[in-house]
């Protein structure tokens, strides 16, 4: 398992800038990291080198893939203005779509209601982009897009980032639960939830109560299945579905004030005793039930702690853009 890195941008190779005009490897390069390149001089190679700057510079911008972005609970594509800028900054001429649907209160309908609805915007994106595309999804969005991912045969995602998303459950007394379920302490949300009714109220769909395993596993229809805790007809199709893709970044911190555990955000999650156990330790990993163990073995699992930022301010912190998700984006 590999943790994200800030690219280290190299602005003192000692070639002159002549050298890098009379290099489209080099001048590629410099595009591409966003240097501040030399302008061409006056001369007989003048306008041939301003025409190779174009032509390679047009090259570059069609090079990134396309970015589907998934909004969390309560959220619309509002709260992406400037995850979407950023990426726009950083990678000029990327594609960016906030899937505009769900959007705040009815984010609350069951998540294998709004799966099917994803699936049609996605697919709509994806095969208009050959050379594939990346998902980034925000807390509930990342389970939606697990879904989508396990569901849909032959996706050309590239790249899965899930930011701040309660991948292995969420068990939590938080602002989000008393807006959901008024008054109600945690160890009581299990009544409401794992039944028929409960299982139309999205949040219930990843309600993980470690006190309550057996009724978890018997009586939620949505996270059981998808981490493959209860078997299932069509685990190993999900499994090699959700393999297609060719790097998971998962993103998440200790102040996120939401997500609980928020080792969640890392498929970590409480034991009985609500001691935290990790994701290399989770049955679901160790039987390598839905493809996690065979990514991280791979080399395409990345995990980023950020510490210090609040669940409602991930999608708008440059920082953790910049360390945790820009160099997966190209």
């Amino acid at each position: 398992m590999k943790r994200a890195v800030v690219p280290h941008e190299d602005t003192t190779s000692g070639q002159s800038p002549r050298d890098h005009l009379q290099s489209p490897a080099l001048l590629l390069t410099c595009i591409r990291a966003e240097m501040k390149c030399p302008r061409v001089a006056a001369g007989s190679r003048g306008p041939m080198l301003l025409l190779l700057l174009l032509l390679v510079a047009g090259v570059c911008v069609d090079s990134y893939k396309p970015v589907i972005i998934v909004h969390g609970i309560f959220d619309g594509p509002q709260q992406f203005q400037n995850l979407s800028r950023f990426i726009k900054k950083v990678h000029p001429g990327t594609e960016v779509t906030v899937i505009d649907l769900y959007d705040d209160l009815l984010s609350l309908q069951p998540l294998w209601k709004q799966v099917p609805d994803f699936r049609q915007s996605f697919n709509s994106i994806m095969k208009n982009a050959p050379d594939g595309v990346h998902l980034l999804c925000f807390s509930q969005g990342g389970l939606i897009c697990r879904a989508l991912l396990s569901t849909t045969p032959n996706h050309n995602v590239h790249t899965f980032i899930s930011l701040s998303s309660p991948l292995a459950g969420q068990y939590g007394d938080t602002d989000y639960l008393q807006k959901v379920f008024h008054k109600t302490l945690k160890k009581n949300v299990h009544f409401i939830c794992y039944n028929k009714l409960g299982q139309k109220v999205s949040i219930c769909d990843y309600w993980n109560d470690p006190h309550q395993r057996l009724s978890y596993l018997r009586n939620n229809i949505f996270l059981p299945l998808l981490n493959g805790e209860r078997p299932h007809s069509d685990m190993k199709a999900w499994r090699e579905n959700f393999l297609q893709i060719e790097k998971l970044v998962l993103i998440g911190g200790p102040d996120d004030g939401v997500i609980t555990p928020w080792q969640s955000s890392h498929f970590g999650f409480y034991d009985s005793s609500e001691n935290v156990v990790e994701m290399q330790k989770q049955e679901f990993y160790l039987n390598d039930a839905f493809g996690l163990k065979t990514l991280d073995q791979r080399g395409d699992l990345v995990t980023c702690v950020h510490s210090g930022v609040k669940h409602t301010t991930w999608h708008s912190n440059f920082t953790v853009f910049r360390n945790c998700m820009e160099k997966w984006l190209t």
